[in-house]
């Protein structure tokens, strides 16, 4: 029985070492591991400590971008790359406890369950504003998504071959893994624990990029957002046909004078907003659009272990 165990890495030189430590102390009796590092185009000496494992150790294997792609151009590069049994997503920086792979392990071997996954209950180290943005965040995209999205939900999880098979048969450019493992199906069985701190190295996610990353959801997974600017456009266009009828009847009838530029300006800054908002809604699904239909490569791979040995 063999695991594959997908590690995406992008700058994570301190990490590393005490990662491929922490994980060789996890022991499963007939089962071997296979290590993927995923470098994504770092800059710094990542790649150097993936290539020295790799030449020290038969079952690390790694692969290396010509730049930077994203998180999830590493995630679809490692599950392609897999070929164990199962195959396991983890991060490199500890935040996901790699003991815990133990109990996923007998969970699926001795159930009837397709996928283990994690989720943590607290935001330990988070700010205030990125937690009250993610949680509000996770009851909107639930609201306005067929695909559930669990709150707290990491990446790390272990899945079995059927279901990693049926995750590469979508072939998507705009990727968001979450909703992919929950829209394909499949039974899910959750753990949960306590958020941990890195240990070592800065995260590489700010608050922009999340928000970023929290609007490719949205709209990968919902047109809600289309739906709202059509009902919005609809009702505006109600209000000026019954503001249109009360000018009439005020002039007509009670003889009072159209007047007040400044709230005609306001009006029609006002309502112009609303245009643009509606616009730019619609503008990110079209460049969605775009980018699939450009058919462009996911990542493109640079260096693997193949190459140096």
């Amino acid at each position: 029985m063999k695991i594959s165990i997908v590690v995406p890495c992008y700058n994570e030189e301190e990490a590393i070492p005490i990662f491929y430590e922490e994980i060789n102390k996890i022991k499963i009796a007939k089962v071997k591991f296979e290590l993927i590092f995923i470098d994504d185009g770092s800059k710094d000496q990542t790649l150097d400590i993936i290539r020295n494992l790799a030449s020290n150790d038969k079952n690390v294997r790694y692969i290396s971008f010509s730049r930077n792609f994203g998180k999830e151009a590493g995630i679809l590069a490692g599950l392609e790359a897999a070929t164990g049994d199962y195959v396991c997503m983890m991060d490199v920086d500890l935040q996901d406890p790699p003991e815990l792979l133990i109990e996923m392990y007998e969970t699926l071997q001795n159930t009837d369950y397709d996928c283990v996954a994690t989720r943590s209950v607290s935001r330990n180290g988070y700010s205030f504003l990125r937690k009250l943005f993610t949680k509000f965040y996770y009851k909107i995209i639930n609201k306005i998504s067929k695909t559930e999205i669990v709150d707290g939900a990491r990446d790390f999880r272990l899945m079995t071959r059927q279901m990693v098979d049926a995750i590469l048969s979508l072939k998507e450019y705009n990727r968001y893994s979450k909703g992919i493992f929950s829209w394909v199906g499949f039974k899910t069985k959750w753990l949960t624990f306590e958020n941990k701190e890195r240990v070592a190295g800065t995260t590489k996610w700010n608050f922009w990029k999340l928000f970023a990353y929290s609007m490719e959801s949205i709209i990968g997974f919902s047109t809600i957002p289309l739906l709202i600017s059509s009902i919005a456009g609809i009702l505006f266009c109600i209000i000026s046909f019954i503001m249109i009828i009360v000018i009439i009847v005020k002039t007509l009838i009670f003889g009072d004078p159209v007047s007040g530029w400044p709230s005609t300006v306001c009006i029609i800054f006002f309502v112009s907003g609303v245009q643009l908002f509606c616009l730019g809604i619609m503008g990110q699904y079209l460049a969605k659009t775009y980018l699939e239909v450009k058919n462009r490569p996911i990542y493109i791979i640079k260096e693997t272990e193949k190459d140096v040995k």
